[in-house]
């Protein structure tokens, strides 16, 4: 073979092998990480119709898009198992939905609704994952998705005592942090994207609230608003059977994405990607107003940063950045766990929490207080 040919040679197998993905192989020839399994959670059904538009149900189109979304992954990927929560108009509690997920060990979980507001104004598409929900509207969709434990029986045993009716229950259930936060946000972005240019809907972006649904699922989990039934052109677009194949094709392009990235890197996350993605998600419209700046009767705030088996006066040392700041602690469970607080309002808290961190308590979280116990 002449040089040249040699040199050819090369360049075809470095174009090969530096433009295509491929995916992070262990010593036995298989993916480091595989998406096997999938929960498609079509939300509410039977009794509970969900939200209603002037011609349309929520439990009856969330089903529908689902079982389209499920078809589709099946047919291209055939080694991917498609679980479904419910195929037929039948009611399934919320905690059976997050142990359906988690008996199958899958490692997604979709969960598809449609959105409601009082007003008809408001429309598009929304994609939550569980965490702190930062606004009146955030806490307002989650407020009636899980409204619908009122329609279970001993709702109060399957939800650690989460009263829906008692402010001080979604104050506590906001703080909780799903363990897969970053390829949930991942997958929840890929999803609004695909909203955006395949769908051409309005994308109201990456949100984060405090949803029953998601709480206990041990993978990462997205809730999908796919659009408001209670506008005209939305439920309009919704209640068509183009509108649901639009909507799932998207979901399932979103997917797709998801998969190829989370295979080609071993299951890996690009941690600047995931910042970049919850900066996007923090610029929340200025316009309305928060949903943790009005007090709770009988509930403070503080933000703990710093846990020992071994007492620290407040005025040691190593809590020298933050000595601008009020330092507490108590002692729980043989460890002494300090403080900075109390404040009044969970946006005073979560801001504290920005000063704790950027001081270098990198771990430093927000707890609430009420009646002299922890919540």
């Amino acid at each position: 073979m002449s040089i040249s040919a040699k040199i050819a040679a090369i360049f075809l197998v470095f174009f090969i092998t530096t433009s295509f993905h491929t995916p992070v192989i262990t010593k036995k020839g298989k993916p480091a990480y595989a998406i096997k399994t999938v929960v498609i959670d079509a939300g509410h059904g039977g009794h509970d119709h969900g939200c209603s538009g002037a011609k349309s149900k929520e439990k009856t189109v969330a089903l529908s898009i689902s079982l389209k979304l499920g078809a589709l992954i099946e047919k291209t990927f055939p080694d991917v198992t498609v679980i479904y929560t419910r195929k037929t108009d039948v009611f399934v509690e919320l905690h059976e939905r997050a142990n359906i997920a988690n008996k199958h060990k899958a490692d997604l979980f979709i969960c598809i609704h449609c959105n409601a507001n009082p007003s008809s104004s408001p429309y598009g598409t929304e994609t939550y994952v569980m965490g702190l929900h930062k606004t009146e509207s955030n806490l307002g969709v989650a407020k009636r998705e899980n409204d619908v434990i009122l329609l279970e029986d001993e709702y109060s045993q399957h939800y650690d005592g989460f009263d829906p009716k008692d402010p001080a229950s979604h104050i506590m259930f906001s703080l909780f942090q799903h363990a897969y936060m970053d390829q949930s946000i991942l997958f929840a972005s890929n999803c609004e994207k695909e909203f955006k240019t395949y769908a051409k809907r309005h994308t109201r972006g990456v949100k984060q609230a405090g949803f029953l649904v998601l709480w206990k699922t041990s993978m990462p989990s997205v809730l999908i608003e796919t659009g408001f039934l209670t506008n005209t052109k939305d439920e309009n677009f919704l209640a068509s059977a183009d509108g649901q194949v639009t909507m799932a094709e998207s979901i399932f392009r979103a997917f797709k994405e998801y998969k190829n990235d989370m295979e080609d890197t071993g299951g890996k996350i690009d941690s600047k990607e995931i910042a970049l993605l919850e900066s996007e998600m923090d610029k929340e419209d200025t316009s309305q107003n928060t949903a943790h700046n009005k007090t709770v009767e009988g509930v403070t705030y503080h933000v703990q940063f710093y846990a020992s088996e071994n007492e620290l006066k407040i005025t040691d040392k190593k809590f020298i950045s933050l000595k601008n700041e009020n330092i507490e602690y108590v002692k729980e469970n043989g460890w002494y766990k300090y403080r900075i607080g109390p404040y009044n309002t969970l946006d005073e808290a979560t801001k504290k929490q920005s000063t704790a961190r950027k001081a270098g308590y990198k771990d430093a979280f927000v707890i609430a207080i009420k009646d002299g116990k922890r919540i």
